[in-house]
This record gives structure tokens, C-alpha cells and sequence, in this order.
């Protein structure tokens, strides 16, 4: 599952974690009616459970000052179960909600992907068949009210924009919908089903090469990359590039039939296994379908979970080349379980197992400072050097090539690149996460959105696109009235990726993440290696 960890409050004991704890499983009805059979919670409390039950009666009936004891319950919950380790933990309702839906496939909605530019709710692409499509509405399209709230002007916020937009399927919202060229009018969109997509993009070079970059394992995953892949393959696709970095993982089953339609019959793709889990063998079907395709697989350190089961299946069956930096090393497993009241608790069950034998959970627990992970990464050098990654040399697995693995934390790639800082500055950092960078794209394709959209695709945009000539200039200007500096020699150390962001970012307001992607990988060294590799005809598919 998809890992959402909350900070542990310092001031609560653990004492009255656990009594808190018992009470909310042994004490909130969830025994069954009398004389019916016996369940985990029907079984009479023991004595340590009957003692901590008191302290939360003893809170609620003499503590100082009025308790909000569902939120303490919560808060105390969370604690309890983030000292076990760092993947288990308590959702609320909402909260369960808020994490479930981007692993469901589906959301109900208007169905348009939205961003605020200068106050002002602007639509970056509508979704695909969905109900805005359908009525007409494009990018580039103002939504100015929704029923009678105006959606223009200094403090809308994202997600008070969505709670408006989003309802129940069936539902229907009147939007005012401002464009370029012609008055304000008034649209009424009935709510329906919007697909949650787990391919970003999927994209064919000119030399034969794939590209799928998978956002998330979700319950459509599977079904979408093979989508995607038998499409590529209908239109000359003769290997294949997947890039995992930055997929924080999700559903275990989705990455499992995911590598099934990479690895022959009978191969061990994970295994998980827990004190009271026996081994689970998880092994390819006969149904893989790219069984043969040369293949790539691109991690770096926000690769986890799902994401490091591909990885790790795939390099110890030999059957693809890893390539980037070492991934984030989650190798835990947790089930959900549901509570009365809508919440639900992740308890990590088992650790999960590569085809080798290989856990791949880095350490945690005493003395570990699990959440600094990447800082150390970074002061350590591993990002720029794989001489400086920590590998622990006792855990030497053998792939069925017989290549050596490791164990420890991590799949460490096949091939390592390291992080880019040759064209790095403050100034350009400062222009993305300010949102200046991205806003001013926004312009540039707004403002010419007709003449741009004529190229009738990201690939030729892509090659016949130049920026304006003063388009840098005024973005150096734009930059300075909000604030930021730019230090001697900062912006032409990094022109060129600054031009090429900006240039993606036109591309990403036309055509969505495929355009901004066609772009980007142009100068992507990752990527770039990984054509080389796969051209070189150097993997193979071990039968």
C-alpha cells in the first residue's frame, strides 16, 4: 500500500497508548451477539487489558480539562502503531478515503486536470472521455464559479477548488466557464465516473525504443501497461524503456502481474513471508505477453514498494537491466484492516522476499533515523557516486545468472547514473518550486495556443518549437519582481535547462504529460543510457 506516515507526538505515553488501544478493539461493541460463535474480539479481556481500559475511563471522568477523546484515541493510535515501524499506521475516515481513491482507478468528478495561474482557475487538460470533454470544455478554459462560488481571486486554494468540483456520480455542478475570445457562459456538467491513470505517459521513438513512465500501482495498473505496451508493439516497437523513478509503489498483486507479462512460466517474482505468515510464492503464469522484449527498467531513490518487486523480480531473473540510482527500500507488507467506524489500520504482516532470497526493507527501528534517509544519502555522496553507496557485503545474493545482488536496503540498479548538478543552481531550484517556471509556460502556450496546436503533436512541437526571443529575458524579470535572486553566473550555467523545462512545460499545457515527456527525455542521461544499453542488443532473457 501506499505509505502515509504521520509525526509521533512526544507527548503522549505509551502507557496510555496501549490502554486507549485495548479499548478502542476490546471495547467498542465489536464482539458478537450472545450465544452467536466467538471472534478475536469476543474472547474475554485479560487482566492487562481490563487495567488500561480503566486509565481512558479514569481520563474521561476526572482529567483537568474537557478531553476530545475520539481525537485522542486517533492520535494515540497512531503513535502505537508507528512505534512497531515506519509503515504501519491509522487512517481516519477521511483519510482512508483520501488514500484509497488514487489506487482505486476512479474518482468521481467533472473530470479536468486544473491548476491555479495568477488566481485564477485555468484547465491544463480535460479528461479523456469524461463529462467536461464530452460538453466541450478545453484547455486553456477559465472556470470562474462553480453554482455560486467564485473561483477567481487572491485565496482559492487547491483543495477548495476540488471539495467544488468533485461529488457523487450523478450529481451536477454549474460552472462559468471563461475563454479566450468570447463572453462567459454558463455550463451545467453532471458529475461521472474520472479514471485515475497509472501511465503518465507511453511514447515511441523514431529508433524502435518504448517509453512508459508508470506513476503508481493501482488496481488498473496491470491492464494499462499492457495496454500501452500492445499498442507501442502494433506501432514498431522493438524494446522497451519503463521508468519507475520517483513511483512510490502501491498495490502488491498489481506489481506481480505487472512482472508476470516480463518473466517466463514458473519464475519466482516475490515472496512474502511473517511470524504468522507463512511463505507466499508468488510465480509467472504462461500469460506474459513482452516476455521477450528487451527491456529497461529506470529507479532512483523514490522508487519503493511496488516499484523495488519489478525491479528486484526482474534483476534477479536477469531479465532486465536496472539502471539510475538505489531505490528507497521498503520491503514490508501491510494488510488493511477495516474498523467500525470507517477508519482503518495498515499493519505491516510480512517483509517481502526477491526471487533470490533477498529482503529488501532498509533498517529502522532504535537508533535509526528512518525519515533522514535521503539527507544521508546525499551528504554521504551516494546520489553522485556508486562508491559511496551503503551496501551491506554480508547479504550477497546470486541472480539465476548468477550475478551477485545484495540485500540491505534497496535495489541497487545494474547500471548507476548519478544525480545531475553539472547545470544545477539556487536560480533555477528558486524558479521551479516557487511555481514561477511553471506559470510562465503557462503563458507562453496559453498565449499562443491555437498556432502552437497546429503542429497536431508533441513530437513535432518538439522539434520545430523555439522560444521566444525574449521569452528568458522576461522570465529573468518576472523572476526578480517576485523576489528571487539570481546570483553571478547562476542563469547561464543553467540556460539549457531552463529552456528545455520551460519548453517541456509549453508541451505539458497542450498535451498533457506524453508532450511534456517527448521533450525532457531528449536530455534525460538516464534515459539516454538506457537507449544505449538496449541498443547494444546486451540484455537477454534467461529460459
Amino acid at each position: 500500500m501506499n505509505d502515509r506516515r504521520h509525526p509521533i507526538s512526544p507527548y503522549v505515553p505509551l502507557l496510555i497508548s496501549l490502554a486507549l488501544v485495548a479499548g478502542l478493539f476490546l471495547g467498542r461493541g465489536l464482539g458478537t451477539d450472545a450465544g452467536g460463535p466467538l471472534s478475536a474480539f469476543s474472547l474475554r479481556q485479560p487482566a492487562a487489558a481490563d487495567k488500561l481500559g480503566q486509565v481512558l475511563d479514569l481520563i474521561e471522568r476526572q482529567y483537568v480539562d474537557t478531553v476530545e477523546k475520539e481525537a485522542l484515541v486517533e492520535e494515540v493510535l497512531q503513535d502505537m502503531l508507528q512505534r512497531l515501524d515506519p509503515h504501519s499506521y491509522y487512517l481516519s475516515a477521511a483519510e482512508l478515503k483520501a488514500a484509497t481513491e488514487p489506487l482505486e482507478g476512479s474518482f468521481d468528478g467533472i473530470g479536468v486536470e486544473f491548476s491555479i495561474q495568477r488566481d485564477t482557475v485555468v484547465v491544463v487538460a480535460p479528461v479523456e472521455g469524461g463529462p467536461s470533454a464530452q460538453l466541450g470544455i478545453r484547455a486553456g478554459d477559465r472556470i470562474l464559479k462553480a453554482d455560486t462560488v467564485p473561483l477567481a481571486g487572491v485565496g482559492i486554494t487547491n483543495d477548495g477548488v476540488t471539495k467544488l468540483l468533485r461529488g457523487p456520480r450523478g450529481t451536477t455542478v454549474k460552472v462559468l466557464i471563461g475563454r479566450r475570445g468570447r463572453k462567459p457562459m454558463e455550463v451545467a456538467i453532471t458529475r461521472g465516473a474520472i479514471p485515475i491513470n497509472s501511465v503518465a505517459a507511453s511514447l515511441l521513438r523514431p529508433d524502435g525504443t518504448g517509453y512508459i513512465k508508470l506513476s503508481r500501482f493501482a488496481r488498473n495498473t496491470h491492464s494499462e501497461v499492457v495496454e500501452a505496451a500492445t499498442r507501442l508493439r502494433a506501432a514498431g516497437m522493438q524494446r522497451l524503456v519503463l521508468d519507475l523513478r520517483g513511483n512510490g509503489g502501491g498495490y502488491l498483486n498489481a506489481a506481480a502481474d505487472l512482472a508476470d507479462e516480463f518473466l517466463p512460466e514458473g519464475r519466482v517474482i516475490v515472496y512474502t513471508e511473517g511470524r504468522m505468515s507463512p511463505r507466499r510464492d508468488m510465480l509467472a503464469t504462461d500469460r506474459g505477453a513482452f516476455e521477450d522484449i528487451p527491456l529497461a527498467v529506470l529507479i532512483d531513490e523514490g522508487s519503493a514498494s511496488a516499484s523495488e518487486i519489478i525491479a528486484g523480480a526482474l534483476q534477479d531473473n536477469d531479465r532486465a537491466l536496472i539502471i539510475g540510482r538505489r531505490s528507497f527500500g521498503k520491503g514490508l507488507v501491510q494488510e488493511e484492516v477495516p474498523l467500525p467506524d470507517h477508519s482503518a489500520v495498515r499493519l505491516t504482516t510480512a517483509r517481502y522476499y526477491t526471487a533470490s532470497g533477498r529482503s529488501i526493507q532498509k533498517p529502522y527501528g532504535h537508533g535509526v533515523d528512518y525519515e533522514s534517509d535521503y539527507a544521508q544519502r546525499t551528504q554521504h555522496g551516494e546520489l553522485y557516486s556508486a562508491d559511496s553507496a551503503r551496501i551491506d557485503s554480508s547479504q550477497v545474493f546470486r541472480t539465476l545468472g548468477g550475478r551477485a545482488v545484495y540485500g540491505g536496503g534497496g535495489v541497487m540498479p545494474d547500471i548507476f547514473i548519478p544525480a545531475d548538478t553539472a547545470e544545477g543552481s539556487q536560480f533555477l531550484t528558486d524558479l521551479f518550486f516557487s511555481g514561477t517556471l511553471n506559470d510562465f509556460a503557462f503563458e507562453l502556450a496559453d498565449r499562443e495556443r491555437t498556432k502552437l496546436l497546429a503542429f497536431g503533436s508533441s513530437a513535432a512541437f518538439k522539434s520545430r518549437y523555439m522560444l521566444p526571443e525574449d521569452a528568458l529575458q522576461r522570465l529573468r524579470e518576472e523572476a526578480s519582481a517576485k523576489g528571487i535572486v539570481e546570483r553571478p553566473g547562476e542563469f547561464e550555467r543553467s540556460r539549457r535547462q531552463i529552456i528545455d523545462r520551460l519548453k517541456a512545460g509549453v508541451a505539458r499545457n497542450l498535451w498533457g504529460d506524453e508532450g511534456f515527456y517527448e521533450v525532457m527525455l531528449d536530455s534525460d542521461k538516464t534515459f539516454i543510457r538506457a537507449l544505449g544499453e538496449l541498443s547494444s542488443a546486451r540484455p537477454t532473457v534467461q529460459k
